[in-house]
């Protein structure tokens, strides 16, 4: 009984701890919210204006590649967890496996062909363009929200369904299908959706970071596959969600206090 009030009390006070630490990323001096999200966007993108869009004469917070990566990435966790796939607790099918692991090669190969474009002397296989980082982000983004939806399945749950966050190529294509569409919203993009692109890019970037986060809090605290309820996941997600916001805020301020010490370009 007492070493459980003391686990309790524990909980309560990490608990605490770390709502403080997302009330103070959310009154940080950085203006709401476009300020907020510069933050998070600094901490993971290289944010080039001409690798990146713009939408009303304003550049979205995230390049290119990354737009279509976290965009993609939220479309596939927020589709599959209206499909009623976030309690799956099945390995995807090898062949899906196989198909995942393309998009995510076709994205290294593109974005390394970029890289070697960004120096004029060295040689490159065809001309980047914003279009295609767009594309092979959102490839990436959907291979990566499967699998960060599958190792969800598989380390929260104590009775999970007996079932893959994807079921076959079929599910997939319509996953691309949604991608294509959300990529041709991106190309053609008003003004008034600056706002929903940039707010949803970089929620992307968080929701990933807290994911991942939540996994490795339920490993480290030995509550792997213990969760019942939604409610369950409250505590674990709110440190994650801590976490990544910390991770984010040190590296923005480090990133920041290099480009200045180093007088980089961005």
């Amino acid at each position: 009984m007492y070493r459980h009030t003391r686990l309790v009390t524990r909980r309560r006070l990490v608990g605490g701890v770390a709502l403080a630490l997302v009330l103070f990323f959310l009154l940080f001096p950085a203006p709401f919210p476009l300020g907020k999200v510069d933050v998070v966007a600094y901490a993971v993108c290289h944010r080039i204006p001409e690798r990146s869009f713009f939408v009303g004469g304003r550049q979205l917070p995230l390049c290119a590649r990354c737009t279509g990566t976290f965009l993609g990435l939220l479309l596939t966790l927020v589709t599959l967890t209206a499909a009623g796939r976030a309690r799956a607790g099945r390995l995807l099918p090898p062949r899906l496996l196989v198909v995942l692991g393309l998009f995510i090669g076709l994205w290294a190969f593109d974005g390394f062909n970029s890289y070697l474009a960004f120096y004029p002397n060295l040689p490159h296989l065809y001309e980047p363009q914003n279009w295609l980082r767009l594309t092979t982000g959102m490839l990436n983004g959907i291979a990566l929200g499967s699998i960060v939806m599958m190792l969800s399945g598989l380390s929260l749950w104590s009775a999970p369904r007996p079932e893959p966050v994807l079921r076959g190529l079929g599910e997939l294509a319509g996953l691309v299908l949604l991608g294509g569409l959300l990529i041709g919203l991106v190309l053609t993009a008003p003004p008034w959706l600056f706002y929903p692109l940039a707010l949803t890019s970089t929620l992307g970037v968080v929701v990933m970071l807290t994911s991942v986060n939540t996994i490795i809090v339920l490993i480290v605290t030995h509550r792997e596959n213990t969760l019942r309820r939604w409610r369950d996941v409250a505590w674990p997600a709110l440190v994650a969600l801590a976490l990544s916001l910390v991770v984010v805020m040190g590296i923005s301020a480090g990133r920041a206090a290099l480009t200045s010490a180093l007088d980089l370009p961005f």
